[in-house]
């Protein structure tokens, strides 16, 4: 049959090597946070802590480096062939660190930007990416069982309150890197964890897409550098836009890609992985 001939097509295409896939999904990811940062040192002014444009330029870079770079990167731990035999816990800790780490690098991006609003009475959560990018990080990380931040002053609630919790962080803690959770809990959790990840990175790469986007638009107004005249400004931060979304989506592809996947413990495909690496 059609179906038929069709899968027999797809599994009888040549595999990609995952390492050098990887080594140029490195160098793409690094790429976008030399541009983001090349952006706000060279157009925006740089950088300081003062509550000026240039503490706002803190923002790009931190959310970039943590919500899309770095989260990527913890997402495609698993997917790395070392991880299908040995022990877990250290591929474990890693991812574990790398999603601690972006959630780490997106809250002081939230300060940075709320800092800025509030210092120029900027009215906040007004815009669309203002609206998909908090709920992106607090899908990954939102408050349980007390009041929702001040919107006048979020960073202040999320960095400060004492019952935070890290739904996605913390449930994939408990699930898969404590050794008391059964088998069923993780079993049950797993496909919960991956799917929630992928919606998480592709919604941080649409924040950051849209981001980029309101900048240009704020910014680029006098005659002579209006956004519509395509200065060179609007060039490069187009195209790193352009390359976030490349990132982002090479990620998530990467993520579906069954040969990529880790086989569970107790398959076929697992006992044969353990065999040919002498596990």
């Amino acid at each position: 049959s059609l179906a038929r001939r069709c899968h027999h097509r797809v599994t009888a295409m040549p595999d990609v090597p995952f390492l050098p896939f990887c080594a140029f999904l490195g160098t793409l990811g690094l790429l976008c946070v030399a541009m983001v940062g090349t952006w706000c040192q060279h157009w925006r002014g740089g950088f300081s802590l003062d509550g000026s444009s240039r503490t706002f330029n803190w923002h790009p870079v931190l959310m970039v480096s943590g919500m899309v770079v770095l989260y990527g990167a913890a997402a495609l731990v698993y997917r790395i062939p070392n991880t299908w035999s040995g022990p877990k816990l250290p591929w474990k800790v890693l991812h574990g660190s790398l999603a601690l780490g972006a959630f780490i690098l997106t809250v002081l991006g939230l300060v940075a930007v709320f800092r800025f609003h509030n210092s120029h009475s900027t009215p906040n959560m007004y815009s669309l990416h203002s609206w998909m990018g908090l709920g992106t990080v607090l899908l990954f990380s939102c408050q349980v069982g007390t009041p929702p931040p001040d919107p006048s002053n979020p960073p202040a609630s999320l960095v400060f309150c004492p019952h935070l919790l890290f739904p996605q962080w913390a449930a994939g803690f408990g699930a898969f890197l404590l050794p008391w959770a059964p088998a069923w809990l993780r079993a049950l959790y797993k496909p919960i964890h991956v799917f929630f990840g992928s919606i998480i990175l592709m919604l941080s790469v649409a924040s950051c897409v849209s981001g980029i986007n309101e900048k240009l638009f704020f910014s680029l107004k006098n005659g002579t550098m209006e956004y519509k005249l395509l200065p060179a400004e609007a060039v490069f931060a187009n195209t790193l836009g352009l390359l976030i979304l490349i990132f982002g989506v090479l990620v998530v592809a990467a993520l579906a890609r069954p040969s990529w996947k880790r086989p569970d413990s107790d398959s076929p495909d697992s006992r044969q992985v353990r065999d040919t690496l002498g596990g």
